[in-house]
């Protein structure tokens, strides 16, 4: 846990961060910080739910379609999948300026972006505490909002640090695995270096599967090896979600402790895995679901 004084001086060394990612933000993305008229698209769900923080959401005019958070963000309207834009698509709302999450995509479509007359600034994205106070600085950098950045980032910094303390003292961390799909029975699994990898560790887990980095599919033979304690998944409802107990059945997943121990946890996607200012409460959802008491206490 902070003490107050370190959360002040934290408060005043943020400032001083926000305003040289401002420089570096437009330094990246050949961009200058936004004009306060400007009408700014958002691709990248936890940038959206940054500028709603911020209190900036009448600045935009549209957003991609993972920006389902708050819920009015849905009323905006809809550019694209943020991997599969296309530059007629962004530009037919006519914005002033743009926010763009790192790997937005295609390369391409970024590309023709940043050569329009168009501003564009990309926000990088890192899995762990400090990758969002710099998504929230540089955003704040942009729509030029600085101190208001700072307090944000100073309650997200609180709210992670008490999140995190939770499972600080839990010696035995459970192996979990992060299943993102079940395509045709195969499973697609995370590796190290994914947004699934950092809120396992935040919430005092261990990924399951750490040979690898990215999502890859899994043999049998991989998945018995790393038998997770715990199966986690985004809960994706209707026809797209596979059921318990089919899930158990999986001849992978059968003989692991999960399947024995029906241990499996579902969480809304993009509050699980956005790392954006609502990830210290999905830290502390999911440290609870995987240690009950221990972590809430």
């Amino acid at each position: 846990m902070f003490h107050t004084h370190l959360n002040r001086f934290a408060g005043f060394l943020l400032a001083g961060l926000v305003a040289g990612l401002s420089g570096q933000a437009a330094a990246g993305s050949g961009a200058k910080v936004f004009d306060e008229t400007a009408r700014v698209v958002s691709i990248g769900g936890s940038l959206t739910e940054i500028a709603y923080a911020l209190g900036e959401e009448d600045r935009l005019v549209a957003r991609d379609s993972t920006s389902t958070y708050p819920p009015e963000a849905q009323a905006l309207p809809d550019v694209g999948y943020m991997r599969a834009l296309s530059p007629e698509g962004v530009l037919s709302v006519n914005p002033d300026a743009i926010l763009a999450l790192e790997g937005s995509g295609p390369a391409e479509t970024v590309e023709v972006l940043q050569k329009s007359s168009v501003p564009i600034v990309l926000v990088p994205e890192r899995f762990d505490a400090d990758g969002i106070r710099e998504k929230i600085a540089i955003v704040g950098a942009a729509l030029n909002v600085q101190e208001k950045a700072a307090a944000l980032a100073a309650e997200v910094e609180r709210e992670l640090a008490a999140a995190q303390s939770l499972t600080a003292a839990i010696e035995d961390r459970k192996r979990v695995l992060f299943i993102l799909s079940l395509q045709g029975g195969r499973i697609m699994a995370s590796g190290t270096g994914t947004a699934a990898d950092g809120i396992i560790k935040m919430a005092g887990g261990q990924n399951a599967i750490a040979s690898f980095s990215g999502y890859k599919q899994l043999s049998e033979e991989a998945v018995a090896e790393a038998d997770p304690e715990v199966i986690l998944m985004m809960d994706r409802g209707g026809d797209h979600g596979i059921a318990d107990r089919e899930l158990f059945a999986h001849p992978a997943i059968a003989p692991t402790k999960a399947a024995r121990d029906k241990a499996i946890v579902r969480m809304d996607g993009a509050y699980l895995l956005g790392f954006g200012p609502r990830t210290a409460g999905a830290v502390r959802e999911l440290a609870t679901a995987l240690y009950g008491s221990l972590a809430a206490n």
